[in-house]
């Protein structure tokens, strides 16, 4: 899939919008373009540019809502839209036809639910906050996990659009059943909000990568590799090839690095370079985080070491990961 992620910036009003351009920009020449925004007043981020979610959660943020409400409310568009092939209803399936998803959801109190491999149940952020709010666990899986959805009131659904179907059919074709790894098949979308009481939460939610092994589980569900909030210092999502992140527990070490004092900004760059230094060599994957901390700093970084791009006439290109910025 390729996406023509290109945002330009508009002025902040008194409560204003900033969509922000080119905010993490994968390059070849290994070369990211960060770029870094400082508010003190409730915030919403998120990874791309999904910026119709960070409108949802923003709309929770500006009449003093939570932090946890706005980001699971936000991260709900993306798995509700069904020309998002990476996300919720129509995410691409494994390599078996099935669609699997994935998410994870995390709250000022360091209290967190997710679900994993979960099949016919629409929205898994918000049985990540059921499991969270209801069980005893953190974790739930497969069939146990979408019969306590289903326990919880959630509905039966076909996750699979005929549109995936086909792209699926297609693949099957050439693709010898052999599971791709690159940037093409994997946009998740991870959210981080700062509430008027200076509270954070985070979430994070996807159909994982495109025609994966049965059974695969990234990142994105994983407390402390796809999502991690810590109320005292701040948060961090990640986005791309999610084995790469889970080795490195890496929202975890991005919040870790800003204890330590690193700025987010910092803090993501010196995530992404420990990967690379670990893949030396490897120009299969991309990888990305953004971060924020208590003052409400942000920061974003993403590299595909291998990736050449195609520039545009309006100055975009293909595949570039933009924050949604929403304040």
């Amino acid at each position: 899939m390729q996406r023509r992620n290109f945002l330009k910036k508009s002025g902040l009003t008194t409560v204003g919008i900033l969509s922000a351009s080119s905010l993490t920009s994968c390059k070849p020449d290994n070369k990211a373009i960060p770029a870094t925004q400082t508010v003190n007043r409730p915030t919403v981020i998120c990874t791309w540019n999904f910026s119709n979610a960070s409108a949802k959660a923003w709309e929770v943020l500006k009449v003093g809502g939570n932090a946890l409400d706005a980001v699971e409310k936000g991260v709900m568009v993306e798995e509700n839209d069904v020309n998002n092939q990476t996300v919720g209803v129509g995410g691409r399936p494994d390599r078996d036809g099935k669609v699997t998803l994935d998410a994870c959801i995390m709250d000022k109190d360091g209290n967190c639910g997710a679900v994993l491999a979960m099949q016919n149940i629409a929205n898994p952020i918000a049985v990540a906050r059921k499991v969270m709010e209801k069980t005893p666990h953190v974790m739930l899986a497969g069939k146990g996990a979408e019969q306590f959805a289903l326990e919880e009131g959630f509905k039966k659904t076909d996750l699979l659009t005929e549109k995936s179907k086909q792209e699926w059919l297609e693949w099957k074709k050439t693709s010898n059943y052999e599971t791709p790894i690159n940037i093409e098949n994997h946009d998740t979308i991870g959210m981080l909000a700062l509430d008027k009481n200076g509270n954070f939460a985070g979430a994070c939610t996807t159909s994982g990568m495109a025609y994966k092994m049965a059974g695969r589980v990234g990142d994105s569900p994983i407390i402390g590799a796809g999502l991690f909030v810590d109320n005292e210092i701040g948060a961090a999502t990640a986005t791309g090839v999610g084995e790469e992140v889970v080795r490195t527990v890496g929202s975890f070490l991005i919040v870790e690095l800003m204890r330590q004092g690193k700025s987010p900004q910092e803090a993501c760059e010196e995530g992404v370079q420990r990967i690379l230094e670990k893949n030396k060599g490897r120009k299969d994957f991309q990888i990305g985080f953004i971060a924020m901390n208590k003052a409400g700093e942000t920061g974003s970084y993403c590299i595909h070491p291998g990736f050449t791009y195609r520039k545009y006439n309006d100055g975009g290109h293909d595949n570039v990961p933009s924050q949604s910025f929403y304040s």
